[in-house]
């Protein structure tokens, strides 16, 4: 009996480690703005360089840890460093849930999301597995070509890691993925529950006068508004006590320098190109070359075709003439850029709100590639 418990949770928490590694490995960029986030909250940025760094050896010892688990490969040293993990992320997941600096952990990326209370309690029980494998190690026998399986296991996730940082993620569990179509992502269902929001009320009774605070469902409740000695002389911030329904595409909104919405018109478009950059002092301009001669493909065929990005205007505009970029100059949010394309700068194609294309600034399409794509559905 005792075999067997340890058997099940030595493979639940391999599982989880290799799952855990695999989603921050196959959207690195992904993972460094969740870092970013979190040192942004805390206010440590000294440490914001270093997120790709962490992002990297977190994804690849997760992910390594899990798979020497699941293979029974040096269990003695990957119990013990499973077990470092859990003494230090369940308390560290305990302090997140308390503060909430950020309210999505980013612990599985944006595969599976959960809340810092959720990620707490999941951590408990892998907290709770990891002591009874490395407390039992010694039950469980090392497999053969453990080295082999380890150079593997670390082969794999570094060039995971390198192929979806140099082009694109090779899972997207974003929205924005090909294939969806943006327009019904939006939709917000008639019965669609809100988010309920309490207020808290500081009420003086103007004959006694006595202070007394209570929140908005007491003050309906108690019908102590109908009491005319009682008034109140200060009214808290909304304080969100229950989260209502939030489309998966809730902040695409494309703006022109003017404040003109011109969202519905992309949408609705047979074709249109977006070259995003949502910071216009990080664009690569070693892509330059290749990013010109596909715009100036499109531009030829008459397409639609503008720079969206979140920088501010006299910023963009100067930029955009120092590397002889001509083109309509277009403003969205920062995080809802990173979240569309993890390049910088990155091509969309969309076709009737529909995302068919998505290139980095390390793999533009071919002229053919684009013909093709735009033909389709095309009269």
């Amino acid at each position: 009996m005792k075999k067997i418990i340890v058997e099940i949770s030595r493979v639940l928490l391999s599982i989880t480690f290799i799952f855990s590694g695999f989603v921050k490995a196959v959207d690195p960029l992904g993972s460094v703005y969740k870092f970013e986030d979190y040192f942004i909250a805390f206010e440590w940025h000294f440490a914001i360089p270093y997120a790709f760094l962490m992002t990297v050896l977190l994804a690849s010892l997760e992910f390594i840890t899990g798979v020497a688990l699941l293979f029974k490969v040096k269990l003695r040293l990957f119990s013990i460093i499973a077990l470092g993990f859990m003494l230090v992320f369940t308390p560290l997941t305990f302090y997140i849930a308390i503060k909430n600096p950020v309210t999505d952990c980013g612990c599985f990326g944006d595969a599976i999301k959960l809340s810092n209370w959720d990620t707490f309690y999941k951590n408990i029980f892998l907290f709770i597995f990891a002591i009874i494998v490395w407390k039992h190690r010694k039950i469980i026998k090392d497999s053969k070509h453990q080295y082999l399986k380890l150079f593997v296991s670390v082969g794999f996730i570094i060039f995971i890691l390198w192929y979806s940082y140099t082009y694109l993620p090779i899972i997207d569990f974003r929205p924005y993925k090909v294939g969806n179509n943006l327009p019904k992502l939006m939709e917000i269902p008639e019965d669609a529950p809100q988010d309920e929001y309490i207020y808290y009320y500081t009420l003086k009774n103007k004959k006694k006068n006595e202070i007394k605070e209570m929140d908005s469902k007491e003050y309906i409740e108690s019908k102590i508004w109908q009491d005319t000695t009682w008034e109140i002389i200060k009214t808290s911030e909304p304080i969100l006590i229950k989260e209502g329904y939030h489309p998966p595409v809730h902040d695409f909104v494309i703006t022109s320098e003017t404040g003109e919405d011109i969202t519905d018109i992309v949408l609705e478009a047979p074709n249109y190109f977006l070259l995003i950059s949502y910071d216009v002092s990080k664009f690569d301009i070693n892509c330059l070359s290749e990013l010109k001669k596909t715009i100036g493909f499109i531009k030829s065929k008459g397409y639609n075709i503008l720079f969206l990005t979140s920088s501010p205007q006299s910023q963009t505009l100067t930029f955009l003439e120092s590397v002889g970029i001509s083109l309509p100059v277009y403003f969205g949010d920062e995080i809802n850029l990173k979240t569309i394309i993890r390049s910088n700068p990155g091509l969309v194609l969309l076709k009737r709100g529909t995302v068919v294309g998505k290139w980095s600034r390390n793999n533009l399409p071919e002229n053919e590639e684009l013909e093709k794509l735009l033909r389709i559905d095309e009269k």
